[in-house]
């Protein structure tokens, strides 16, 4: 079912939402091997593999799309092609995440890397008017916290530098559970001191300790963090500082991280008063969008449209655009809301 209010993505990944046609012919150009004899055998080796045992299995997937990504041209290309799928899909506004660090293999800067990513947004956005995204600069855990920290520290300063010019916050991402999420403090340290907006992947296949470990960054956003059910002072903590979770519902199936639509615990921390987004994660490599997403909360997670109205209210007010923006988005998901109350009473 599509729907027609103004719809809001906040957990994106770049990597992870290349079109199946434009990774084929990145592909021939770049004399990569595929995992398919033609284009129509990868399409279904995408959906066929989309289920995972766990996140770090699911990590593994992007090691096709990121050789791909290894030049200004192509990452510029799927920032482009992203954006416009998005805009068809009827997508108001969307942030779009990725990890400069991991495009330097075959000699691009990070600073290269997020220039490719911006140029591509600057043509997205010129092909696509009325729709809104901005670019959030991933930090990673790929180890112990230290194995990558100049990287990382280099990211957040990209991010300090081209802020309010496309990209709007850092964010960590990566292989949870190598070490105690609470290592990386350093990033939002400095984060904080730059000025940077910043939300942190934690409570996915981790336990609610690193949602702890997120809040206590100072964080008011956290990617995933569906398993803060888990902890029941913890949940009001979250609920009393304000904190939005990007729940991502099909890729934490995928992995595993949650065993079934039904049992996900979206709607029970919803009810308790959390501020609850829906999001696609990896909208290609989980075979996915928002309006399927939606259809998922409705039928078998126990939310209302109505709900799934209020999320997207929270997802402008939790998003890393100006406070302009935010009330513009905000106001047409409120005069929905009344439109949906006035069709109830």
């Amino acid at each position: 079912m599509k729907r027609t209010f103004p719809k809001i993505e906040l957990h994106l990944h770049l990597d992870g939402s290349m079109l199946p046609e434009t990774a084929w012919e990145l592909a021939k150009e770049q004399g990569v091997v595929m995992p398919a004899e033609n284009l129509e055998d990868f399409r279904k080796f995408i959906v066929v593999t989309a289920d995972c045992r766990s996140v770090n299995e699911y990590l593994e997937r992007f090691e096709l799309p990121l050789r791909l990504l290894q030049n200004p041209a192509a990452l510029r290309r799927v920032t482009k092609e992203l954006i416009c799928l998005l805009h068809s899909q009827g997508v108001a506004y969307g942030e779009i995440r990725f990890a400069p660090q991991l495009h330097t293999r075959e000699g691009m800067s990070q600073r290269d890397a997020v220039e490719a990513v911006l140029k591509g947004r600057e043509e997205g956005l010129a092909l696509c008017p009325g729709i809104g995204v901005n670019i959030l600069l991933c930090a990673m855990s790929i180890g112990t916290a230290e194995v990558n920290k100049k990287e990382n520290l280099e990211t957040v300063e990209l991010a300090a530098q081209y802020l309010g010019k496309g990209v709007a916050a850092v964010d960590l991402a990566g292989a949870e559970g190598i070490v105690p999420l609470k290592k990386f403090s350093y990033i939002f340290d400095r984060a904080k001191e730059l000025g940077v907006p910043f939300t942190c992947h934690a409570g996915d296949s981790q336990g609610p300790e690193t949602v702890k470990d997120a809040l206590d960054f100072g964080t008011k956003r956290i990617g995933h963090g569906h398993r803060v059910i888990e902890d029941a002072a913890l949940c009001q903590r979250a609920i009393q500082e304000g904190v939005t979770l990007e729940i991502c519902p099909t890729s934490n199936i995928q992995c595993q991280s949650q065993p079934s639509y039904e049992a996900h615990p979206a709607k029970r921390l919803f009810d308790l008063g959390m501020r609850i987004t829906i999001n696609t994660d990896n909208m290609i490599l989980s075979d996915i969008d928002l309006d399927k997403e939606y259809d998922h909360c409705v039928k078998e997670m126990g939310f209302t449209e109505k709900d799934l109205i209020r999320m997207n209210l929270y997802a402008a007010e939790a998003s890393f655009q100006s406070l302009e923006e935010k009330e513009k988005l905000a106001a047409k998901l409120r005069a929905c809301l009344e439109e949906e109350r006035r069709q109830v009473d």
